[in-house]
């Protein structure tokens, strides 16, 4: 999938993208690989339109709907692991992030997760503490070394900024 037809199809749902961090490996884990190869990027993208925290589940499930839209069969027969045989070409980590925290959108219900709606629970990743989003214990290890922090420096600012300016109308 090009970079920029995502990107479209991100903006068809969401609306005007006001963040794009750089592409950064994702090379912490290779708990996607398997299903999705090697040499797997990350990229931070946030939208100009702030979101209510409830429409998370609903997010995530349009998401899923787009993985499976994009993906594509690398094996001709069904794989016992992932059932389809469908291979996803992106994975769509949504969340959001406010002054105080990050949180993402998931469908593994794991102890710490707290469930929404529609197989959907809400994953509470990093505190915003010291000046910077802290991870939690079970964060994402590329999140836990620090990789991002410049990035969600910007994304925390412009939101604080939205929020002062949607206050004032």
């Amino acid at each position: 999938m090009p970079p920029a037809r995502l990107l479209e199809l991100l903006q068809e749902q969401w609306g005007a993208v006001d963040y794009q961090s750089q592409l950064y490996p994702f090379d912490q884990t290779d708990y996607y690989r398997e299903e999705m190869g090697d040499n797997l990027l990350r990229q931070l993208i946030t939208f100009a339109e702030l979101r209510s925290p409830e429409e998370l589940a609903s997010a995530k499930v349009k998401c899923i709907e787009l993985e499976m839209k994009l993906a594509h069969s690398l094996t001709p027969t069904p794989s016992p692991s992932k059932g389809s045989g469908k291979n996803r070409t992106v994975n769509l980590d949504i969340g959001y992030l406010d002054h105080s925290k990050i949180v993402l959108a998931s469908v593994k219900g794991l102890s710490q997760k707290i469930y929404l709606s529609q197989g959907i629970y809400a994953d509470l990743v990093a505190r915003y503490k010291h000046g910077r989003y802290q991870p939690v214990e079970w964060t994402f290890p590329d999140f836990k070394e620090g990789r991002y922090d410049a990035d969600l420096a910007i994304i925390r600012l412009r939101y604080l900024e939205q929020l002062k300016a949607t206050r004032h109308e």
